[in-house]
């Protein structure tokens, strides 16, 4: 990896919050997520993503969402499953227009129901949008 693709990778792990050797799930996964913000995440994590079979206590979660993928809810608490304390969730959902679009509001709906609310969001890919959501509870 050449010094720009590294200083890409450890930009796009720091927007979001995380380092070199944070534990990050990715639940979601299908054959329509952004390859190349993955991988740099990856790299900027310095490990692979972990699947949703994996039950590690995580530092983070990464929830790919579109619309009609179900209860977002009920994902949002799965998502909880793994996470530490103080972790964050980065509920990444299409753009609007792009297939799959999910409201805003419809996020803002579901994520107090779930126990979360909304701090930020970034935009980290051309086709995808990113929520970061935390718990309500005091850590």
């Amino acid at each position: 990896m050449s010094e720009a693709e590294a200083a890409t990778a450890v930009n796009v792990a720091g927007k979001l919050g995380f380092k070199d050797g944070d534990l990050v799930q990715e639940l979601g996964y299908d054959d329509d997520v952004d390859f190349d913000f993955r991988e740099e995440l990856e790299d900027g994590l310095g490990a692979e993503l972990l699947t949703e079979d994996d039950q590690d206590v995580v530092d983070g979660v990464m929830l790919w969402w579109r619309n009609g993928d179900g209860d977002l809810v009920d994902a949002l608490v799965d998502a909880l499953t793994s996470l530490g304390a103080g972790g964050v969730v980065w509920l990444l959902t299409p753009k609007s227009g792009r297939p799959g679009y999910v409201s805003p509001a419809d996020v803002q709906e579901a994520a107090p129901t779930a126990g979360l609310h909304s701090t930020s969001s970034a935009g980290v890919s051309r086709e995808w949008s990113a929520t970061r959501l935390v718990s309500r509870r005091k850590q």
